[in-house]
């Protein structure tokens, strides 16, 4: 597994999403490496990191040992995890399974994994926004993203985020292109996708959800350190109906809604972000 480690200090530990790579997290990085040690790994199949081919590599136990694999290897504990999108379902699927590891835990537009589970089961607004997974599960849809020179990605990431504020520069885009343009790391990241069977209802009998759960006991739902939820008020693949009953599994809660951003929430605002990320770390030592 590939990452970037700079500074020292308390760990924070930060997971990408999709389609992205561990330069996502540059700019909270250079912020929180004055005072903490942070990392940012590209995940399984991403960038710089090993990339297999079988779908069932990308089940969540896979994803959550290289975690834990990582976390051991630099000596780790008592970290905080920051993660976003894919690197979010992957962070609370991480933390429910090894929470002696965590101190806190910070999750951008992702609620927690069983309540997502049920919002893509029973919410047909959340079912209507999801509909986009069906088709990341379908063989071949790589294509469609990295077409036209990756159109897909110019648009859906670096034009939206642009335009709700964020400052990415023609340099930062050609950084991220080329982790994009790796051999197999598009379908890799649609393979997260298909291992975890995850969007709504399909209408050939799946009810919708996720296998992200599996495994775990209701009991190890429930976590105990404490949680900062950043929201994007305008994202418009996940909707804040998944916050609905958090506090109930998440006892010690904070969440900010952030007007203005859509679903690259730590692109577009990023001084809301790094304030609010610092006055929960103050607050939640």
């Amino acid at each position: 597994m590939h990452y970037v480690t700079q500074g020292t200090g308390e760990p924070l530990l930060f997971l990408h999403g999709f389609p992205e790579y561990w330069g996502v997290w540059k700019g909270l990085m250079a912020e929180f490496s004055k005072d903490h040690r942070v990392i940012a790994p590209d995940l399984r199949g991403y960038n710089l990191t090993s990339r297999p081919t079988d779908v069932e590599a990308y089940r969540i136990e896979n994803l959550v040992e290289d975690v834990r694999a990582l976390v051991e290897h630099l000596g780790l504990r008592r970290l905080t995890v920051v993660c976003q999108d894919w690197g979010a379902l992957l962070g609370w699927s991480f933390v429910l399974r090894h929470p002696e590891l965590i101190r806190r835990f910070v999750t951008v537009n992702i609620t927690h994994p069983a309540l997502f589970n049920r919002d893509l089961r029973e919410n047909p607004k959340q079912q209507e926004a999801s509909q986009y997974m069906l088709g990341f599960r379908t063989p071949g849809f790589d294509q469609q993203i990295s077409g036209n020179d990756f159109a897909f990605a110019k648009q859906a990431i670096f034009e939206d985020a642009r335009q709700h504020g964020a400052a990415l520069s023609a340099e930062d885009e050609a950084e991220w292109l080329q982790a994009l343009k790796q051999p197999g790391a598009v379908d890799a990241g649609l393979n997260y996708y298909r291992a975890a069977q995850i969007g709504p209802p399909d209408g050939q009998g799946s009810p919708g959800g996720s296998n992200l759960m599996d495994g775990l006991s209701q009991e190890q739902w429930k976590v105990r350190f404490p949680v900062l939820v950043l929201w994007g008020e305008q994202d418009p693949y996940l909707l804040p109906s998944g916050l609905e009953g958090l506090d109930q599994l998440a006892p010690d809660l904070t969440i900010h809604k952030i007007p203005g951003a859509t679903h690259w929430v730590t692109l577009q605002k990023p001084a809301e972000v790094i304030r609010h990320l610092r006055d929960f770390i103050a607050r939640k030592g």
